[in-house]
């Protein structure tokens, strides 16, 4: 896949799935910004694919504040003069029903995992759109595609939101040449994920739903961003693109 000498911004970019993505980017000769809040694993994931020869970049940053967005932006700019993809991949789910949230819980899943591709759209849309070209790939889940009740009810809304922004980012900014697609990842096996599988009844519930019988790897996601971020990706555009396994086709 094309993604060559491509610049990417990847939030989230210190979490196992953000470096994963990144790993597999800059392995197709991508230049990529992990943007997190976490400047010691962020540093390590820079260090780790610098040393393997790549070009990637930590930048510590708040993703849910709009003065840390305007600066970043403006400074990648002003040092590679274009922005061709951006990865919206931070999130969090506070595992809380509906029962036992707090509107404040609410308000912070709301302001992390939309807040965040609202401000990422907001500052970079301007310069794909001034030069005609660029790809946004929106980190959903299949929680914003279908009800899931494996997964509370916060968390599937924010996936919801993801899912239709994306979609109207698609249909406004296609004539400029921006193309924005959302991924559906269905149960993602991470670190915080193979301690949760470590309860029986919940290995069952997630690895039972599934048609193909195993959890989504990192780097079935990462397959799917890296195809989106390509130029042999050119004619898509407003996709919601499952990465489950078949959990979505019941």
């Amino acid at each position: 896949m094309n993604v060559k000498h491509k610049i990417v911004l990847i939030t989230g970019g210190a979490g196992g799935l953000g470096s994963a993505i990144a790993e597999k980017l800059c392995g197709q000769g991508a230049v990529t910004y992990l943007l997190d809040l976490d400047e010691k694993k962020g540093m390590e994931v820079q260090v780790r694919l610098q040393k393997a020869g790549n070009q990637a970049y930590f930048i510590k940053m708040d993703l849910t504040d709009e003065k840390s967005w305007q600066e970043t932006v403006d400074c990648i700019y002003q040092k590679e003069q274009r922005i061709d993809v951006l990865i919206n991949n931070a999130g969090i789910n506070i595992r809380k029903s509906i029962e036992e949230m707090r509107i404040e819980e609410w308000n912070t899943m709301m302001l992390v995992n939309t807040g965040s591709v609202f401000l990422g759209c907001k500052y970079v849309v301007p310069v794909m759109k001034e030069q005609k070209n660029g790809s946004i790939i929106n980190t959903s889940s299949v929680c914003g595609l279908i009800g899931h009740k494996y997964t509370t009810e916060a968390y599937t809304a924010t996936k919801g939101a993801v899912t239709l922004f994306t979609k109207s980012i698609a249909s406004r900014y296609a004539p400029y040449g921006v193309r924005c697609n959302s991924i559906h990842p269905s149960t993602v096996q991470t670190p915080l994920v193979e301690e949760m599988m470590k309860d029986p009844q919940k290995a069952a519930e997630r690895i039972g739903e599934v048609p193909l019988g195993r959890l989504a790897t990192v780097e079935d996601v990462a397959n799917a961003v890296l195809y989106l971020a390509s130029e042999e990706a050119a004619f898509i555009n407003g996709v919601s693109l499952p990465i489950d396994g078949g959990v979505t086709c019941y």
